[in-house]
């Protein structure tokens, strides 16, 4: 009887899983709304004392989006007091929305991969992966990977489409 062979495996090409770039750390919030007084308006004393009080290191080792999630006028510098007191216990943060943040955890991942290993790979960018904006992800991952690969294709191997190839 013929041995099985993965032609796929001998083909040489680099199969990536979009799954393999979500975000692992556990994802919370900071929601500065509480802070406003009477839900409109920011008073500097009280939320500077706010920031001061709060408990910042239960963000450690955790990625925050900050936001406020009440329609009202925010001063940057709120914005920029809270991302100093996050900045001791983390570095993962993003003033905006949870998508903003899985989105920023997810290019971060990416620009770490080492392109050494897709000198001149024909890569396959697998498409079925829960991750936030897939669309954003395939894209920064097609940007980090272009200046080395030889080709980039979408998909699976049995069936994939072409999106890059050198000349």
């Amino acid at each position: 009887m013929d041995e099985i062979v993965n032609r796929v495996k001998e083909s040489g090409l680099i199969s990536m899983d979009l799954a393999d770039f979500k975000p692992r750390l556990a994802i919370t919030e900071v929601d500065i709304s509480d802070q406003l007084w009477q839900g409109l308006v920011l008073k500097e004393k009280d939320f500077r004392a706010w920031v001061k009080d709060h408990d910042w290191s239960s963000y450690e080792g955790k990625a925050v989006f900050v936001r406020c999630s009440a329609d009202a006028i925010v001063p940057t510098w709120a914005y920029m007091l809270v991302g100093s007191s996050l900045l001791s216990y983390t570095s993962n943060f993003v003033i905006g929305s949870k998508s903003d943040l899985e989105k920023q955890l997810i290019l971060n991942r990416i620009l770490a991969e080492p392109l050494d290993a897709y000198l001149d790979g024909r890569i396959i960018i697998k498409g079925c992966a829960d991750v936030a904006d897939p669309a954003f992800a395939m894209t920064e991952l097609v940007k980090h990977l272009q200046p080395v690969a030889k080709s980039i294709m979408y998909g699976e191997p049995c069936s994939t489409v072409p999106v890059f190839k050198r000349k």
